[in-house]
């Protein structure tokens, strides 16, 4: 109070702890030159009804970022004034989800041609220093923070968020400048209230408000701080020099961000179509260890060839708008252990199934934990895993009931990366690529060419020469049994005799290490 009373007489005026919400400005057509061709037809509707219905509905965030540059979003999400329950009531298949952030998702089309758009309520910009405090995280407090509107941990995380406000004030309360900006489809004017239009001309990715605060409420901004960049570096985007500056130190708080959702972070990371370039952030920006486990495994074998081949794979997929399927990516990271923990348990002669399946759960236990409860990602990967050796067997069977397995096609896709690394021979992965595209007919044909293959392999094999019989010896003596030791010859006496090991035919299923499916 003396100070302020100081100040005033100093003529200083008193310092506001009012964050700045920035000046709203109205951008037309003429000038963002945003084309409305790019906007998806269910993301007009839903702005449409909500403004039909009395409220404010603007398209929002990255979509609106994207629209700028000309590109066409993959996702779109709306900000609207509406409560969850007033925006509930207006669609017929709209579900209100989420307890940090409760958000509407309005579902259009039905399977895998469903569509979401997510519908978020402005929210108020709340000072922290005064939100509901909790000892633990959303995990360990879940029972106290129910009823709660705004809660914040013991190191200012905010848990809860859920007070709806003004558009400035959700503006301000969003992450990235370029990523605060409203338009709406309709009048075709784009809402900015903190220089994003500018910061997109400039190439900037730019943090509203204090980036160390920021980091503190949410540390997940620090990993999309990684991802922005990733995705908008090939247009020449960078990280301002005072948001970037604070990110290696701000990392540790990411210890306290549940580690599912940290799991659902790093697949954004590597599975949105940049995954080359967001490892080369990592290492750019100081944080290629320290974010989450098993992202430092991905990141540390980056570089070796299976690994880049999957991930560039993966770039690929995304970018031709394949669908991706993280259990895939993460058996492509972990073969390496399991390879290595399968040639261990041959080379002790286990059998060669059971020993695989071991060493897929020692990568489990050591890598995977208990994130995703082994449900599906593990079962997709241990699919994925267990089909490699089964590859190696194309007659008999075995290639029409495996060509039938529902995850197949992942299968075979693995082994095509392997085959690219030259980890297995091209020819293996041609021929499965040719059976499974075959008709019935075809793939008999295909069979009995690997049959007569395999036994032209077979007899190609160098013979071993046995030494005749030696006269006497009883017709029934195998011809490679020496002969019996003189009384005078110590040698052998009282040593059992040696059996002859039976040769497996031509064409044997059986297994064995050459079955393995593990090169040299």
């Amino acid at each position: 109070m003396i100070k302020n009373f100081i100040d005033k007489l100093m003529g200083k005026a008193p310092k506001s702890n009012k964050p700045n919400f920035g000046r709203r400005t109205e951008v037309t057509a003429s000038v963002h030159g945003i084309d409305p061709n790019l906007v998806d037809e269910r993301a007009i509707n839903v702005t449409r009804t909500l403004q039909q219905a009395g409220f404010e509905a603007y398209i929002v965030g990255g979509a609106v970022r994207d629209l700028l540059l000309g590109l066409r979003p993959k996702d779109f999400d709306v900000a609207t004034d509406a409560t969850p329950e007033q925006v509930k009531g207006l669609f017929r298949r709209a579900f209100i989800i989420g307890r940090r952030f409760r958000i509407v998702h309005v579902v259009y089309g039905r399977g895998r041609d469903n569509e979401v758009i997510e519908v978020s309520t402005f929210r108020a910009h709340l000072d922290n220093v005064a939100a509901e405090q909790v000892k633990g995280n959303e995990r360990t407090s879940k029972r106290q923070l129910e009823g709660m509107q705004h809660a914040v941990d013991s190191s200012g995380r905010v848990l809860r968020d859920n007070v709806w406000g003004p558009q400035d004030e959700d503006a301000t309360r969003r992450d990235f400048t370029v990523n605060a900006m409203y338009y709406d489809p309709e009048s075709q004017i784009v809402v900015d209230y903190h220089g994003g239009i500018q910061d997109s001309k400039k190439r900037v990715l730019r943090m509203i408000g204090d980036p160390v605060a920021r980091y503190r409420e949410d540390p997940v901004r620090i990993i999309r701080a990684v991802r922005f960049a990733a995705k908008l570096s090939h247009l020449g985007f960078k990280l301002e020099a005072k948001t970037a500056k604070p990110l290696t130190h701000s990392a540790t708080l990411l210890a306290d961000v549940p580690q599912s959702r940290l799991f659902d972070e790093m697949l954004k990371l590597l599975q949105t179509g940049h995954a080359l370039a967001s490892i080369a952030q990592l290492n750019k920006l100081g944080l290629a260890t320290g974010i989450y486990p098993l992202l430092d495994v991905v990141v540390q074998r980056s570089d070796s060839a299976f690994v880049k081949v999957a991930l560039a794979d993966t770039d690929r997929r995304v970018g031709e708008g394949k669908p991706v399927a993280p259990s895939f990516l993460l058996a492509c990271v972990l073969w390496a252990d399991v390879r290595e923990g399968w040639a261990k348990r041959l080379a002790r002669k286990e059998h060669p199934h059971p020993a695989l399946q071991d060493a897929i759960d020692e990568v489990f236990d050591a890598r995977i934990g208990d994130v995703s409860g082994r449900g599906k990602l593990a079962a997709d990967m241990r699919e994925i895993w267990m089909m490699q050796p089964r590859f190696e067997k194309r007659v008999g069977s075995t290639p029409f009931g495996l060509v039938e397995q529902p995850r197949f096609r992942a299968g075979f896709d693995f082994l095509r990366l392997r085959a690219d690394i030259e980890e297995v021979d091209i020819r293996l992965a041609d021929w499965w690529q040719e059976f499974s595209m075959a008709s019935d007919s075809e793939r008999e044909d295909l069979v009995q060419a690997a049959k007569a293959e395999q036994q032209i392999s077979q007899a190609a094999k160098p013979r071993v020469r046995r030494a005749p019989r030696p006269e006497g010896a009883p017709a029934h003596a195998p011809l490679d049994a020496k002969p019996a030791a003189s009384d005078s010859d110590n040698a052998g006496v009282g040593e059992p005799k040696k059996r002859r090991r039976r040769r497996r035919k031509p064409g044997d299923g059986g297994d064995s290490a050459a079955d393995s499916g593990i090169t040299g």
